[in-house]
């Protein structure tokens, strides 16, 4: 007797005992069928103990291996059952940058890794190390740690994550693009880094830091740097380059950033500098002469045109898809005001030129109105944007780097919900500035891991990736014979094997 799988006109198999009687196979006993790989293999054991049983060989020792094996298996108990996943792929990844050269000890890893897995406060990062890793660690333990290597650690990041992208790039570091975003506290009390000041995320009441980070192509981290939280952005920027530009000897590449740096005094330093620039702006926001400029080009989709502003070119770009969400915004802004008007909540301090306010309009002394003819002259704005460059690029090359921006507003994206940077429980400045750099070297790993999946033409994403680590297990295991202990992988499913396949071979 011998087992056969039959393949059904469903496109399952069927898994039976076949016997040969002469030249005719006849089927003894069909076990069940699946479409499955692991019913497959169940049911096929199965049918081979059934064959034993048939044939007359089920005997006393095989009763007694199954009772030897079930009682091995009661003895395990959970801190015999190892979480390996993370380790095993996001630690390969970390080590394949070169971050093991920073020459600390194993507990900077596993901080990064469980900002990766298991994303949180540092509480949750204990309740991570003892629940998954069998590591009973106090909160003031990684507090002291946090204290112990903040100083010059920093530097020795940013060197190995720039080495290691500048490579990936090429060894050329010809575009960067450069953004802040505001960091906040769960806690209300100042101090000389911690400031209250205009938050993006509508957390004005908190203190906060402002955090800049500079990008290469495809959003691979290259630098990171922390300031007060009511430091003006357009101040950032500067200090920021010439710091890179000292440790990295980086030259001075194309500087890639949004609206918030387009100020003449920025842009009079970036050019005071030597460097080349790609900034951002609203055409609406430009001045009488620069728009007097704009009014009589043809400009489509496909058509950008340019005037000269300062010396530099503005190149103007418009979109369909641009002038609806434009034409949607000021619509749903001039209704605000058209309920502040009617409930009186308005006087003749709110005329000014913020946001949808500068629709208002004085009717008498002391009656706000609003100017709808502005409103309607506005309308021939939508759907236009503006890009200042230096550059000898051409328009269509122009509005395609700014395009690459996105790449930053991802990164910054990555950092706050999948590695959670934000909100930050710390109080002391030292503790700060070492968990910005823990989640710093932790994007740089989630890059990475995206960068090596593209490689190998994996169909799932980073994320993906990251939660499959999260299942994949070894049990330890008591020899009797040898009398020592030995690890067993559990069998990785087939997503599990495909990601172990694309990283450990790297």
């Amino acid at each position: 007797m011998f087992v056969r799988r039959k393949r059904n006109a469903s496109g399952s198999f069927s898994v039976q005992i076949i016997r040969k009687v002469g030249r005719i196979n006849k089927v003894v006993k069909t076990l069940g069928s699946s479409s499955d790989e692991r019913e497959l293999d169940t049911l096929e054991r199965q049918a081979r103990l059934e064959i034993d049983r048939l044939q007359g060989q089920a005997t006393i020792f095989s009763r007694e291996k199954d009772e030897s094996l079930t009682s091995m298996l009661s003895t395990i108990s959970n801190n015999e059952i190892e979480l390996v996943g993370p380790d095993k792929i996001l630690g390969h990844v970390y080590e394949s940058i070169g971050y093991e050269r920073i020459g600390i000890d194993e507990l900077f890893k596993e901080l990064l890794i469980s900002r990766l897995v298991y994303p949180g406060s540092k509480l949750k990062t204990i309740d991570y190390l003892a629940r998954y890793k069998n590591k009973e660690i106090s909160v003031y333990s990684i507090y002291r740690y946090m204290d112990k290597i903040h100083k010059e650690f920093k530097e020795k990041v940013e060197e190995i994550t720039f080495e290691h992208f500048k490579d990936v790039l090429g060894g050329r570091i010809g575009v960067v693009f450069y953004d802040m975003t505001t960091l906040y506290f769960e806690t209300p009390d100042e101090d000389d880094l911690r400031k209250i000041g205009y938050s993006k995320d509508g957390k004005h009441q908190h203190p906060q830091i402002k955090l800049g980070l500079l990008v290469g192509p495809e959003g691979y981290p290259l630098g990171y740097d922390i300031f007060e939280g009511n430091i003006y952005e357009g101040y950032t920027l500067i200090p920021f380059l010439e710091s890179i530009e000292k440790k990295f000897l980086i030259g001075k590449p194309i500087v890639i950033a949004d609206a918030g740096l387009l100020s003449n005094s920025n842009i009079q330093a970036l050019i005071d500098h030597g460097y080349k620039f790609v900034l951002g702006g609203k055409i609406r926001n430009e001045n009488r002469e620069i728009k007097e400029a704009i009014q009589p080009l043809e400009i489509a989709e496909d058509k950008p045109r340019e005037v000269n502003k300062g010396g530099n070119r503005l190149i103007i770009s418009f979109s369909k898809k641009r002038q609806k969400k434009d034409e949607y915004n000021r619509k749903k802004g001039l209704e605000k005001l058209e309920k502040k008007v009617k409930n009186g909540k308005l006087d003749k301090n709110s005329i000014n030129n913020r946001g949808y306010n500068k629709y208002l309009k004085l009717e008498s002394e002391v009656k706000v109105a609003i100017d709808y003819r502005k409103y309607e002259m506005d309308a021939k704005w939508d759907g236009l944007k503006g890009y200042l460059t230096n550059t000898d690029m051409n328009p269509n090359e122009v509005i395609g780097a700014y395009g690459d921006l996105w790449q930053i507003e991802k990164a910054f994206r990555i950092s706050k919900t999948d590695i959670r940077v934000r909100p930050i429980y710390h109080r002391i400045p030292k503790r700060i500035r070492t968990h910005i750099c823990i989640c710093f070297v932790s994007y740089a790993v989630f890059k990475e891991l995206e960068r090596l999946l593209k490689i190998k033409k994996v169909a799932f994403s980073a994320n993906r990736a990251v939660e499959l680590t999260k299942n994949m297990y070894q049990i330890r295991v008591f020899l009797p014979e040898s009398k020592t202990y030995t690890t067993v992988p559990l069998k990785p499913t087939d997503e599990q094997q495909e990601l172990i396949s694309a990283i450990m071979k790297i």
